[in-house]
Formats: structure tokens, C-alpha cells, sequence
């Protein structure tokens, strides 16, 4: 049989807590890629964040050798994370096979992320092998599992393979069906060397470690190679295979593979997600097609706690978008919290994974603004602008419409809580576009505008299901709307990071509700505090925070009254003075909670 018949490519897709990485334990485990006494749960999630949370953040590779009919078969396994916020990940993962594993859990059925990821498999061309994990568990219900998967997805169930992940039951025959059903790499013998650089991370020794795929070609240790997107040659110092994290050397990688390559570049730049590597001295013409550009949904600004520390969060940023091509990075300067970055994010989700692997790998704090939307607003001059936050925000007098970001929002939920899903919907000016039942499962879609399922919508749609309901979201496209941005003032000083942007009707409401928030967490001054909340220059609500009192005529005992008179008068020069030059201390969590006014 032909080296080429004996390769495999294949990454495990799944909803959230499907069991995807303890599958990819039980393969580990059954194939021997792993010494039993370094084995632990979830052994490829490697990660402190993903460890700490129970998710997958981001894909990982490992390279299995299995043996069936006497023949060893190499397979290169991706496990892939399950929020919708990673999706990014799963479609890089997607472009390095020929195949996917669809896991569904037989105790929830087919979710919200099980029919995204499964959509975009079938787009991209991939063999798809089913497999009804936790049938193992009393809940597990097969039947209505297969039938959810025919009718919602819409690929036979019949094959299926049952599995239990946590025991290891029928993952073995998991692994003959993928060897039986998913196509070995495509051959051609004299192919030019291209490889798709699909991953990368950083390390302070070797620097930037690309991960490729081998789509033609050989290359081994030694060899010159190009960079297709630069131009620049590199000789390769190592390459071999990944497997939960480490590294394995081997001599070369050839087609099919699915490996890691040194140039001994310490430039993070020399080496992108999604460009080509091919041959120095007989280059291809074109590139492989690489991924489509991901556009950031959410945008909020980090800054470091202490100034000081501002060079290590610029290091560690551009250190995470190494492998981490989604986030978009923009420098940015506050009057209030000094010099840090705008960053465009996936979702919140994504947002708060970034500021955790930014405190546990490089050891810097960061005080992060909420999270806003972009809007994109055309001037009466007719000029259109994207606007990021809500500093950027022209005033009302320049705008002639502003257009919000909509989303297409696709929930799965058990039928009795239909009710408080539509409720919470169209609270959120949500407009219903479609609503499917199929066994005891409903399918919901609404269109969306995106800002208002940043905060607090998936907690609501948890909390009313009880947890059984799930979501997932696509942006549609732009719509004019009626919104308007909320300054607040602190002391008649404008603080723009305690800007907002919100429906119009609501301006009053929310304009309360922000001024009391804040009188709430401010803490008292010696000087009073003036909290105003308004659109451009009319104010919609105002609150004051009492100064604290010093008793300074108490070391006055009796003699003559005008001698309190004048400690109380200099007392009244002081404090005036200081509310005119003194700065108001405003604590990090008042740039959050501002944002939680529903």
C-alpha cells in the first residue's frame, strides 16, 4: 500500500461539552502516543485558561499511529474548541483535512454549534463520520439523538458509531470507521513543495514555531525554503511532529503531514497564519488559498494596571496574535488610563480568554473597558466613518444616519421554554425570522442587533432554560437605527470611557440608571462630586456625591468666634480649589458595571 493510502487527516467538532477532549484522550490513549504515567484528563487542552474553564481555546494537533489488518496507518488528529467565539479555529483546523468527526451527546442532542460546525464540514468538502457520545449515561437517549441529526442537520444517522468517551466504548471502532471512510491526502508525485501554515506560536528559544500542512512536496532538515507572502528565504532547522503540546523531531515531513517547522526567526512577522511555504529554489507560482479574513464583532481597550508594565502587554499581544490571527490591534492613548490598545475581539467570550492568557503567560495584569460594537456613521457631508468606541463618536449636529451591526441568532431549546425565549428576544429588538419544531426541540431564529447580545444574553437564555437551551449567531449585515451616545461628566470633565451607545426611547432610563450606578461606586472625596449623564451638551440626569466634613475648628475651645469663622471660610477655599484641579478617583470596576444598565 502507497505511503500516500496510510495517511489520515482529521479534526473532532463538536457543541460545547460534547466530549471532544476526552475523546481525543481515549485516542491518545489507545493508539500509544502518550507514556500512560504523563497521561491526565483533557491532555491536549494545554492551556492554564482552558484547564481552569473546562474549554477548549485552541486547536490542538497530535500525530497517532494506529495499526489495523497488519497495516499502520498514520493519523493526524485536530481537536477543535466548541464556542461559537472560536470558530475561527475550527475553520483553520478544517483547512489541514479531509475529515471531521461530528460528536453529538446523546444526553442533549444536537445544539447549536453541533449544526454551525457541521455546516461549515459539508462547505468545505470534508468527509464527515457521526459518532453519539455519553451512551454510557441513564439520559442518554440514541434514538431521539439520530433523529434530531437527520432532521435538523440533514446527513443519515444510520451509520453512526456509539461511543463513551469517558470509558473507551466503541472508540476503537471509531477509529476503523475513520480509516474506512475519511480519503487519504491527494498525491502528486511531482508536486512543488507548498505548505499552508495554519498555526503558530512563540518560543523565547527557538522563536516563531509555524505549524503546516503538506499539501505537495517534500522537505527536509537543512533544506532553503520561501516564504510566499515576503518573499524571504529561511533554512529549515527542525520539523516533525506535535502531539499535546510537544514536540517531536523527525528527518522531514512529506505530503499529507501535519507538522511543525523552525526557521529560527525571532520576527513574529516573517511568519503568518494562513501564508505559503514553498521551495527556494523552484517556488510556486501561486499561493494556497489561505483563510477568509475574520472580522471582530466586539472591540474594548486594554491597559496595563501599572504604566510600567506597558511594553510587556504590547510584547504579549503581538505574541498571542501569533496564533491568534482573529485579534486586531490598535493603539490607543486615555486622558484617564494612560497608553494602551484597542483590540477587536470574536465575543466576550473571546475578550475575556485573551485577558487570562495575557495575566498566566506573561505575567501582566490588565485593566480591560467593556465591550462595544463597531457602527459605521455617515456624515452630512456624506463621508462614512467606522466608529469602534464610542470616544470616536462625531457630534449630533454632523450625523446624518448611523448604521448598527445586525446578527442572524439561531437558538436550540427544549419547547416549554419557547415563551421566555421569544420574551427575551424581543426585548432586545429582535425581529423573528424563522421557528422550527422537530421532536421536542425548537429551533429560533431571530435577526438581532449585535450590541445587544454582548452583555447579559447568553446568562438570560441559560437561566430561563435551565441551561438546556443554546445559541449561536452570524453577522447579517448593517441597518440604520435610532441610537445615541451617552456622555457622562465627572466634575464637568467628560469621561469617554464611560461613554455608551443606546437606543434613543431608552436615553432617559439608561441615563438614570448610570448616574445612580456611579454615584453608588464612587467613593466620597473631600470635595463634592457632580456625576452628569447626557446626550451632547442636554443634560438627562445629574446625581452628587456629599464630600466628607473635617471638623478644622475642633482645637478651637471658646475664645473668639471669628476665629472659627475664618478656619471654616479657608476650609470652603481649599475644597473649591481642589474641585477645580483635583482629579476624581474612579474605580476599574465603574467602566464595567456602567455597562450592565440593562
Amino acid at each position: 500500500m502507497p505511503f500516500k493510502d496510510t495517511k489520515r487527516n482529521f479534526c473532532i467538532i463538536a457543541h460545547v461539552d460534547h466530549g471532544k477532549s476526552t475523546l481525543a484522550d481515549r485516542f491518545l490513549e489507545i493508539s500509544g502516543a502518550v507514556d500512560p504515567r504523563k497521561m491526565r484528563e483533557q491532555f491536549l487542552d494545554n492551556l492554564s485558561v482552558e484547564r481552569e474553564r473546562g474549554i477548549t481555546v485552541r486547536s490542538q494537533t497530535a500525530h497517532l499511529r494506529y495499526k489495523l489488518n497488519g497495516v499502520e496507518y498514520e493519523l493526524n488528529l485536530i481537536d477543535t474548541p466548541g464556542h461559537s467565539d472560536f470558530q475561527y479555529e475550527v475553520s483553520r483546523a478544517m483547512s489541514a483535512c479531509e475529515g471531521a468527526v461530528l460528536l453529538v451527546d446523546a444526553t442533549q442532542g444536537v445544539q447549536a454549534q453541533t449544526l454551525s460546525y457541521a455546516y461549515l464540514a459539508i462547505e468545505r468538502g470534508l468527509e464527515i463520520v457521526v459518532a453519539i457520545n455519553k451512551i454510557d449515561l441513564p439520559a442518554a437517549d440514541i434514538e431521539r439523538t439520530k433523529k434530531q441529526i437527520e432532521e435538523i442537520i440533514g446527513i443519515d444517522a444510520g451509520g453512526a458509531v456509539l461511543v463513551s468517551a469517558k470509558t473507551g466504548q466503541g472508540v476503537q471502532e471509531l477509529i476503523k470507521k475513520i480509516i474506512d471512510v475519511i480519503p487519504p491526502p491527494y498525491y502528486d508525485e511531482n508536486g512543488t513543495l507548498s505548505c499552508l501554515i495554519f498555526d503558530s506560536w512563540y518560543d523565547p528559544y527557538w522563536g516563531v514555531i509555524a505549524l503546516v500542512r503538506v499539501f505537495n512536496g517534500k522537505m527536509n532538515k537543512g533544506d532553503k525554503i520561501r516564504v510566499f507572502s515576503t518573499g524571504k528565504d529561511f533554512t529549515i532547522q527542525r520539523l516533525g511532529f506535535v502531539r499535546g503540546g510537544e514536540t517531536y523531531d523527525t528527518d522531514y515531513l512529506e505530503q499529507g503531514d501535519v507538522g511543525f517547522v523552525i526557521l529560527g526567526t525571532k520576527d513574529i512577522s516573517d511568519l503568518k497564519v494562513g501564508d505559503t511555504i514553498t521551495s527556494s529554489e523552484n517556488p510556486v507560482k501561486e499561493p494556497i488559498p489561505g483563510f477568509r479574513e475574520i472580522k471582530p464583532v466586539v472591540f474594548a481597550s486594554f491597559y496595563p494596571q501599572f504604566p510600567e508594565d506597558y511594553e510587556k502587554l504590547k510584547d504579549a499581544l503581538f505574541k498571542l496574535k501569533l496564533n491568534d490571527y482573529s485579534l486586531e490591534i490598535e493603539y490607543e492613548n486615555s486622558p484617564a488610563l494612560g497608553a494602551g490598545f484597542r483590540i477587536g475581539f470574536c465575543g466576550t467570550l473571546h475578550m475575556e480568554v485573551t485577558s487570562q492568557r495575557i495575566k498566566d503567560e506573561f505575567g501582566v495584569d490588565v485593566i480591560a473597558t467593556f465591550p462595544q460594537v463597531a457602527y459605521i456613521v455617515r456624515l452630512r457631508d456624506g463621508k462614512e466613518i467606522v466608529v469602534k468606541s464610542p470616544a470616536e463618536f462625531p457630534s449630533p449636529d454632523r450625523i446624518d444616519v448611523i448604521k448598527e451591526p445586525r446578527v442572524r441568532v439561531t437558538i436550540h431549546t427544549p419547547q416549554e421554554y419557547i415563551g421566555e425565549i421569544f420574551r427575551i428576544c424581543e426585548e432586545r429588538r429582535g425581529k423573528q425570522l424563522d421557528f422550527k419544531v422537530s421532536s421536542d426541540l425548537a429551533v429560533i431564529t431571530y435577526s438581532m442587533p449585535l450590541s445587544s447580545i454582548v452583555f447579559g444574553f447568553n446568562d438570560e437564555v441559560k437561566s430561563v432554560s435551565r441551561g438546556f437551551a443554546s445559541w449561536d449567531y452570524e453577522f447579517e449585515g448593517w441597518e440604520p437605527a435610532d441610537i445615541v451616545k451617552l456622555d457622562t461628566y465627572i466634575n464637568q470633565k467628560r469621561v469617554d470611557e464611560l461613554s455608551v451607545i443606546v437606543p434613543r426611547d431608552t436615553a432617559q432610563r439608561k441615563a438614570r440608571e448610570i448616574a445612580e450606578k456611579l454615584r453608588q461606586i464612587i467613593p466620597r472625596q473631600v470635595f463634592e462630586v457632580v456625576i452628569q449623564v447626557g446626550i451632547g451638551s442636554r443634560i438627562l440626569a445629574r446625581e452628587e456625591i456629599k464630600p466628607y466634613r473635617k471638623d478644622v475648628t475642633a482645637k478651637c475651645y471658646g475664645g473668639d468666634v471669628t476665629r472659627k469663622i475664618k478656619l471654616l471660610e479657608k476650609q470652603k477655599e481649599g475644597k473649591k480649589r481642589l474641585k477645580m484641579i483635583g482629579n476624581v478617583e474612579v474605580p476599574p470596576e465603574a467602566f464595567i458595571e456602567v455597562f450592565k444598565v440593562k
